[in-house]
């Protein structure tokens, strides 16, 4: 995997729409679950990568270093061979001279190559510093938006379960209504009228019943009186 398709990668990762995802979910928090999970191993596979970048990267730096170390060291070795040969030339030693200078113009040689290695691999360290960078602030973006997308489960659950005991409570509220209990109520009500109406019914026949006895009571009087009116108007003649 090249360092380009890496930071591809985490790009698009980090740019993922969660809530556009949540919108078509048909149960969110299996869905979340698992997408929970598939995010979580994206991120593993993105550190692994950008791991990978970053050791290349300092492997890179330290070759610079090393480069940089052994011009400096090459540099003292000609430095060194050039003043023995200016001893040794003085001393009349002219040919011992001469092959101190050789020596010099060989680490001298050694100094530009060391130095030529280590600006040639500069850019490359700049670029690739650059790019482990993006990659890291890539992966900071990842692990946001899987925080995130965990807080989205917790709330998206809790509202599920919110939203079902919610819907037993409309339930059974409704199964109150169509079992009303105050409709019997209604009923007993209306069985107890008819009883008190039977009742004054009743009442009402049984006062009717005596007033028909007192009223024949009544006409017994009238008779006995008009028997006992008849009896002296025999006893006067």
């Amino acid at each position: 995997m090249t360092k380009q398709t890496v930071l591809g990668r985490v790009a698009q990762l980090a740019k993922a729409n969660i809530n556009a995802l949540l919108d078509g979910a048909e149960d969110p928090q299996k869905m979340l679950d698992q997408l929970i999970r598939d995010y979580s191993n994206n991120i593993g596979e993105a550190e692994q990568a950008v791991a990978a970048t970053i050791g290349n990267l300092r492997m890179m730096e330290q070759d610079h270093r090393e480069d940089v170390e052994a011009a400096a060291e090459w540099g003292d070795k000609a430095l060194a061979a050039s003043k023995k040969a200016d001893e040794l030339r003085a001393a009349g030693s002219a040919a011992e001279a001469d092959r101190f200078d050789n020596l010099a113009k060989v680490a001298l040689g050694r100094q530009l190559s060391s130095e030529k290695e280590a600006k040639d691999v500069e850019p490359t360290i700049a670029a690739q510093s650059e790019v482990v960078g993006k990659l890291k602030s890539g992966l900071a973006q990842m692990k946001t938006k899987l925080v995130e997308l965990q807080s989205k489960r917790d709330q998206l659950v809790a509202r599920a379960k919110t939203a079902q005991a919610q819907n037993q409570m409309m339930d059974a509220a409704e199964n109150i209504n169509v079992l009303d209990p105050t409709s019997e109520l209604s009923r007993f009500e209306e069985k107890v009228r008819r009883e008190e109406a039977k009742a004054l019914g009743k009442q009402e026949l049984a006062d009717s019943s005596l007033d028909a006895q007192f009223e024949q009571l009544e006409g017994l009087g009238d008779a006995a009186e008009i028997d006992a009116r008849l009896a002296a108007l025999k006893t006067s003649a």
